[in-house]
């Protein structure tokens, strides 16, 4: 556990190295860390760490978690919710962490997929590659979930649920919902995610990147994936039979193998394009 200095804020990362393995070594090597994006609100790094982290960095490659502005364990100020900022979070975490001079490929699940992506699109010579779990692409996916965090917000402003959690020994609950009232109640989050710009076709044209898309048979978000695989030009769509939006549970180990062989093929890919260089 680790908290770094980036972009005048305080954040909790996690980074684990590459074992050595025979694949690991040559072109490309451990050299393309793998970054990952978390979900909204009472998500954080750990919902990564058994699934995919571990599993990862046991293959040779670098990982790098963190939680996001205001989640988890990272600093919570009252604004900078906005994809741009959690850009520019990212980017500095990488530099604060000796990682601006290469790129990396971003794992992101739900909305820290969008946030991936909008990384891609803003700094595109950064990312070598991206993994989108369930991400949220399309407009009434934004608007849900703003009509949802608001509900939630209204339920949890001066509620005694924290304390009655805590009373009851019910740690772990009570900090999960402690920092949903925080970042609901107590900062410009909802407003951020309502006033953000939703992507076009356009956008997933401009990827260059290989992407690697997961999404649940059952999940809502499906419609929107399939959009993106069609038009960006690398784009690869996988669907987890008999889920919705938790992938992350996936117990047959579709979902890590899956997460490996592209990790795989980005890593290639990288080394590749740097011998051709």
């Amino acid at each position: 556990m680790a908290e770094i200095l980036a972009n005048a804020l305080r954040f909790h990362v996690q980074r684990l190295p590459a074992a050595e393995t025979p694949g690991s070594g040559g072109a490309g090597g451990a050299g393309v860390p793998v970054v990952f994006l978390h979900g909204l609100v009472v998500d954080n790094l750990s919902s990564f760490y058994c699934p995919l982290a571990l599993p990862l960095a046991r293959a040779g490659h670098e990982v790098v978690l963190y939680d996001l502005r205001g989640h988890g364990l990272s600093e919570r100020p009252p604004s900078g919710y906005d994809s741009g900022s959690a850009v520019r979070d990212l980017v500095a975490l990488l530099s604060s962490l000796g990682l601006d001079g290469q790129p990396v490929h971003l794992v992101g699940n739900s909305y820290g997929g969008t946030l991936a992506l909008h990384t891609a699109l803003a700094r595109p010579g950064l990312v070598a590659g991206l993994t989108l779990l369930e991400p949220p692409l399309s407009g009434p996916w934004v608007e849900n979930m703003v009509d949802t965090l608001s509900v939630a917000a209204l339920s949890l402003e001066d509620s005694p649920v924290p304390a009655e959690l805590s009373s009851l020994r019910l740690r772990k609950a009570a900090k999960l919902t402690a920092i949903a009232d925080a970042l609901l109640n107590r900062t410009t989050l909802i407003d951020d995610i309502a006033s953000g710009r939703t992507f076009t076709p356009a956008d997933y044209a401009a990827v260059g990147c290989p992407v690697l898309v997961v999404c649940g048979e059952h999940s809502e978000l499906v419609p929107g994936a399939r959009e993106f695989v069609r038009t960006a030009s690398r784009g690869t769509l996988r669907i987890l039979p008999g889920l919705g939006h938790d992938v992350l549970k996936e117990p047959g180990g579709v979902l890590r193998e899956s997460v490996l062989a592209h990790a795989a093929a980005v890593r290639r890919a990288a080394g590749a394009g740097a011998l051709s260089a």
